[in-house]
Order: C-alpha cells, then sequence, then structure tokens
C-alpha cells in the first residue's frame, strides 16, 4: 500500500465525516514527498489529538512505511 492511501485509509477511520478526507502527494526538491491532509473542521481535533499524539503516531506510522520503500515523506495537517 502507498503511503498516500495508507493516509487515507488511516484518516478515514479516525474522523467522523471520512467522505472530506483528502490527501494531497507533492515532491520537494530534495526527493522528500510532502504528504499533506485536510480533513472537516469538526474532526481536526480526532486528527490531532490530545496534545498532538494521534498526529504523531500517523507521521510515525507513514514514516516507518516509507523507510521500508527506501523514501522520506513529512506528513502536515491542513487546516
Amino acid at each position: 500500500m502507498a503511503m498516500k492511501e495508507l493516509l487515507e485509509y488511516i484518516a478515514k477511520n479516525l474522523v467522523e465525516h471520512p467522505q472530506s478526507v483528502t490527501v494531497e502527494q507533492s515532491e520537494k526538491e530534495d526527493g522528500e514527498v510532502l504528504l499533506t491532509l485536510r480533513v472537516a473542521d469538526g474532526d481536526m481535533g480526532m486528527i490531532i489529538g490530545r496534545q498532538g499524539r494521534i498526529v504523531r503516531e500517523i507521521r510515525t506510522l507513514i514514516r516507518a512505511a516509507a523507510a521500508r520503500e527506501n523514501k522520506r515523506v513529512t506528513v502536515e495537517v491542513a487546516e
């Protein structure tokens, strides 16, 4: 499973409005992949979690999946 699809899958299973989850993928000049996650305004807290714990764990999972493919990935949550 590609990192973009993995991030989308995780996010859709955490939020109340899965139809509003979108993930945009772009590549930086240094070859690093940037994944931008967008969710409904009411779901932002579910993605971030208390003290940012959930988003931190999501980033860890995505980085681990990327490392298996020898890639570097950054996950951003757009407001």
